[in-house]
């Protein structure tokens, strides 16, 4: 991890650049209202959540351990960030700033005992 939160040259700005042009090339920037982005956002939550639905507590903890369930996993991780950085990007939220000032508020609401 580099110091800009990147991880092999990724960071959050380029993928946003990257997801906005692949959009754009689509014809699709009219969508992407903070509406329809939140309502995909959920909607792709939930295909995560699907994965787990029926599983143990420890059969949850090895998901990752067989291919076929860690590739399905990845891809819903990979469409519940794309769409949250989109809609971070569509509403000017800085999405890395948004999650450290929730940290640090609930620092301050829930101190260790």
């Amino acid at each position: 991890m580099d110091g800009a939160g990147g991880v092999d040259g990724l960071d959050v700005a380029g993928l946003q650049r990257r997801l906005a042009e692949f959009a754009a090339a689509r014809g699709w920037e009219p969508y992407h209202t903070p509406k329809n982005l939140a309502v995909a956002l959920s909607v792709e939550a939930s295909e995560l959540v699907e994965i787990f639905q029926w599983l143990t507590p420890e059969q949850s903890a090895r998901v990752m351990d067989e291919e076929r369930s860690a590739h399905r996993v990845r891809d819903e991780v990979a469409d519940v960030l794309a769409y949250l950085l989109q809609f971070c990007e569509v509403l000017g939220i800085d999405v890395l700033a948004a999650l450290s000032d929730k940290i640090d508020r609930n620092e301050i609401r829930f101190p260790v005992q």
